[in-house]
């Protein structure tokens, strides 16, 4: 409902457009709806907030893929995210090179595909590296051989099994990698005038650079837009710190190694005397056989413990917890 004006205020508006100070056309012109041009060809259904969350779940893929891939290439990997874009179909698939490698993604439980296309040049590099070369890229263009595709085909494997984490947050991704594509035109996935998400990558794999663009159809994200949000994103991804990452770091904890003593007691000797121990020599220390000692944990002591034995070896047996206010 509009802002309802006094009588005041209307007699002033009205001296005023009588007095010229004010002109009727130009207050009709300032209050039209500025209309926009809507292209059916590309219809805008990735908004700028999409695109956004997107670029935010390749930046922990990235950081993934350059924590896990120099496990098998034996060299230092960087990957960044260098932009993300909606467009149709037919201009990334335009844009290939030839030859390509183009990665055809089962993305279940979510229907349809999703294309990771790598860099020639990259792929030269990954398989130079996997047969124990120093990493270089091929000086002249060739097409991918058999054994060459295998080996390629394990890497887009591990970069496949790496998307589930990131997409946790917007849902239990179980991704597969269907086949290996040298050949854009046997990698029509959708219709040519389907709009897609494209998400560009920067890898670097020692000197060599090269770009990874991640090819996300609409149809295949339909049913997780309303996730595909920041609000979200950062929610869910709050709730697993507090949930999941609690439980881990507190499994790790649990199974990490700590120093343990038992201390029978302490003695002050000269250093002539400690020079000239012996075997059968006695000690004197400053407890008693039954008077309980204390357990110390790394440096903190934490139980108080009486001697004995189990089995063959010396044990202490706990009497008491010593609390940290104690």
């Amino acid at each position: 409902m509009g802002e309802v004006l006094s009588q005041n205020e209307i007699d002033s508006l009205l001296k005023a457009l009588s007095s010229g100070e004010l002109d009727a056309e130009e207050i009709k012109e300032k209050n039209e709806k500025q209309v926009k041009n809507y292209d059916f060809a590309r219809p805008a259904k990735f908004s700028k907030e999409h695109l956004r969350t997107l670029e935010i779940i390749f930046e922990h893929y990235g950081r993934l893929l350059s924590t896990n891939l120099p496990v098998y290439l034996r060299k230092n990997v960087q990957v960044e995210v260098m932009s993300s874009e909606a467009v149709t179909y037919s201009e990334f698939s335009n844009a290939l090179s030839n030859p390509v490698l183009l990665g055809i993604v089962n993305f279940a439980p979510l229907s349809g595909n999703i294309i990771i296309e790598i860099a020639e040049n990259i792929g030269y590099t990954i398989v130079d590296r996997m047969l124990g070369g120093v990493g270089a890229p091929l000086d002249k263009v060739r097409e991918f051989s058999e054994i060459e595709l295998l080996i390629l085909e394990r890497i887009f494997s591990i970069c496949v099994n790496l998307l589930e984490e990131p997409w946790s947050s917007v849902c239990t991704l179980e991704a597969r990698l269907e086949r290996i594509e040298t050949n854009s035109q046997y990698a029509q996935i959708i219709s040519p005038m389907e709009m897609i998400a494209l998400v560009t990558l920067n890898i670097k794999i020692g000197e060599v650079e090269g770009l990874i663009n991640v090819c996300l159809p609409f149809i295949t994200l339909e049913d997780v837009m309303d996730k595909l949000n920041t609000k979200y994103w950062y929610s869910s991804l709050q709730e697993k710190d507090e949930q999941v990452y609690a439980d881990t770091i507190e499994a790790l904890i649990s199974r990490a190694s700590m120093p343990l003593k038992a201390v029978l007691g302490n003695s002050v000797i000269s250093v002539n005397d400690f020079l000239g121990l012996q075997r059968g020599d006695i000690i004197r220390l400053d407890r008693k056989v039954n008077e309980e000692m204390n357990v110390y944990v790394g440096n903190i002591k934490k139980f108080t413990a009486l001697p004995g034995v189990s089995g063959d070896d010396y044990a202490v047996r706990v009497t008491s917890v010593i609390r940290e206010e104690q």
